[in-house]
């Protein structure tokens, strides 16, 4: 039954250290925002029976995933991810008999992190260094699904808005301007739904993408309004 008490305790580590960590983030990516990656990537990886994911590998993956994320630490803290969790996962041998190092899977859990996100998908794409290992591991797109779903729908909404805000970026701007949050849709957001990779996730997501159209059309509508005229 998963979680033994061994898992469990290295979860509660992960847990630690990810709120220790993202505890100074933005709320776009804090640690509510990594709980529910948790959450929807345990509830695919649960209906992909079949593809057999490992579920401490996805956990892990899930609670850690955001803690070296490049907007908020440098290229030379995030350069080396196996080296910067290496000693938590030597901790977990020697504080709980978890020994993730040598079995491979402290290994898979750090590269899961490293390609998550979707900016580092779309260089691997356009450089043609997408591998097998990305295409087949179930793992990483239980957590890359949940990751994204987190960025479509009420909460992607809610999130773009507090990004923006973080980093003083216009909510709407007249016609030109590219910088702003709503912009930020039809670059990235609107086209994740067309990037997801369960059939769980794809589920999940036609809902939240539609949210999202709705929005913006309520947007649209009410930038252009009109005063109404009274009888």
């Amino acid at each position: 039954m998963y979680p033994n008490i061994q898992e469990q305790a290295a979860l509660e580590a992960a847990e630690s250290l990810m709120n220790e960590i993202m505890s100074r983030y933005d709320p776009s990516h804090d640690a509510f925002h990594v709980q529910r990656v948790r959450k929807t990537a345990l509830l695919i990886a649960s209906a992909l029976p079949a593809k057999k994911p490992d579920l401490l590998v996805v956990e892990l993956a899930a609670l850690l995933h955001d803690v070296l994320d490049k907007k908020y630490v440098s290229e030379a803290e995030a350069a080396d991810a196996y080296t910067y969790f290496l000693p938590f996962f030597r901790s977990l041998s020697s504080e709980h008999g978890l020994d993730l190092i040598s079995d491979g899977r402290a290994r898979q859990v750090v590269k899961v992190i490293e390609n998550v996100s979707w900016t580092t998908e779309k260089k691997l794409g356009a450089t043609g260094k997408i591998e097998e290992w990305h295409n087949t591991c179930v793992e990483l797109h239980c957590v890359q699904d949940a990751d994204r779903l987190d960025a479509i729908g009420a909460f992607g909404i809610m999130r773009c808005a507090a990004y923006s805000a973080a980093t003083n970026r216009p909510l709407h701007a007249p016609s030109g301007r590219l910088d702003t949050a709503v912009q930020h849709f039809y670059d990235k957001l609107l086209h994740i739904q067309e990037r997801l990779k369960t059939e769980p996730g794809k589920a999940m997501g036609a809902k939240r993408h539609q949210f999202m159209v709705d929005f913006l059309n309520s947007v649209q509508d009410e930038y252009v309004a009109e005063a109404p005229k009274l009888a």
